[in-house]
């Protein structure tokens, strides 16, 4: 393969991860997004933690551990966010008669290094909530993930 080909299609890969990766954080404004205050979001965090918690029949102490995930995960994803708007940061990208390839690499190592840094305390978060939850409560939440929608909706 000759490397200009192969340059390009790794341009062009990264380009569609940076899209995508943008997209979704940027897409969905229901409480975990931009727009919304911190009131908002922790009381959107508390809907979705009695919802899961009911169906799954969690323990206070279980509860308890969903709660710290969910805030991690939340935190994540302000994280990703960033300060700004990722639409019209993804969009200045494509102001000027070229694609700015140096402010799209720094974007992407942003993004990247916001993964980077707070995955572990998620992971962390994930596991100690998994781990505390019975086999049947456990399956329970495979079966969730297999179906791949969300609990509480039909379809």
């Amino acid at each position: 393969m000759k490397p200009w080909f192969k340059r390009s299609l790794f341009g062009f890969a990264g380009a569609a991860l940076l899209a995508g990766s943008l997209a979704g954080c940027s897409s969905h404004r229901h409480g975990w997004g931009g727009g919304y205050s911190e009131q908002d979001r922790a009381e959107f965090r508390a809907r979705m933690v009695e919802r899961v918690g009911s169906k799954l029949e969690l323990d206070a102490t279980q509860k308890q551990k969903l709660d710290v995930l969910a805030e991690k995960i939340q935190a994540q994803r302000a994280a990703l966010r960033g300060g700004g708007d990722p639409r019209a940061e993804f969009r200045s990208l494509f102001a000027g008669a070229r694609l700015d390839q140096e402010r799209a690499k720094k974007l992407v190592d942003d993004k990247t290094a916001a993964v980077r840094t707070g995955s572990p305390e998620v992971i962390a978060a994930a596991a100690d909530f998994f781990d505390n939850l019975n086999p049947a409560q456990q399956q329970k939440v495979r079966d969730f993930m297999e179906r791949g929608r969300r609990w509480g909706h039909r379809g």
